[in-house]
């Protein structure tokens, strides 16, 4: 028992804390991905439904998050992959301004859609938990498929949770 509890608190405080108040009622899995809009890193105002008809990761991240920055090269080799255009890559960063993100994602030459959730009151309406990194799955059709809580160790992971969909 002392064991479970040990790697209960290893694996908790592996995962950046944010703190987010959650508005009500929570987008379940099986219902309807809530709308939004927000400005991209490139001043561009974009909302969810934009990609209408497309497979949508959305993922939720910040620059300060180490476990973030180790699942976004898995990001861009699948938005970067000919195979997978039915699929839109949403990277939702949280609470930072947009020099600081701008400049993060152009010394990494990410190329997928950055946008920026200054208020985080995107990540609010999808009431997420108070860790980082967060990635919901939403289907051709806008409907929540899934939720994974914590980064992805591999590109392979990601893919698998895609080809369910």
């Amino acid at each position: 028992m002392r064991i479970i509890l040990l790697m209960i608190l290893i694996i908790s405080s592996s995962l950046p804390l944010l703190s987010i108040n959650c508005a009500s009622p929570c987008p379940d899995i099986g219902k309807s991905a809530p709308d939004f809009a927000l400005e991209s890193i490139e001043g561009k105002k974009m909302s969810l439904s934009d990609f209408q008809g497309k497979i949508i990761l959305l993922n939720f991240w910040a620059t300060w998050c180490g476990p973030c920055k180790s699942e976004l090269p898995f990001f861009q080799a699948i938005h970067s992959e000919q195979s997978m255009k039915n699929v839109a890559i949403i990277a939702i960063d949280i609470k930072e301004n947009t020099t600081t993100v701008k400049n993060f994602a152009d010394s990494q030459a990410y190329t997928f859609t950055i946008l920026l959730d200054k208020d985080a009151k995107i990540a609010q309406k999808y009431c997420l938990p108070s860790a980082l990194p967060i990635t919901i799955f939403i289907d051709s059709q806008g409907i929540i498929k899934a939720r994974k809580i914590g980064a992805f160790r591999s590109q392979d992971e990601i893919e698998k949770m895609l080809s369910s969909l």
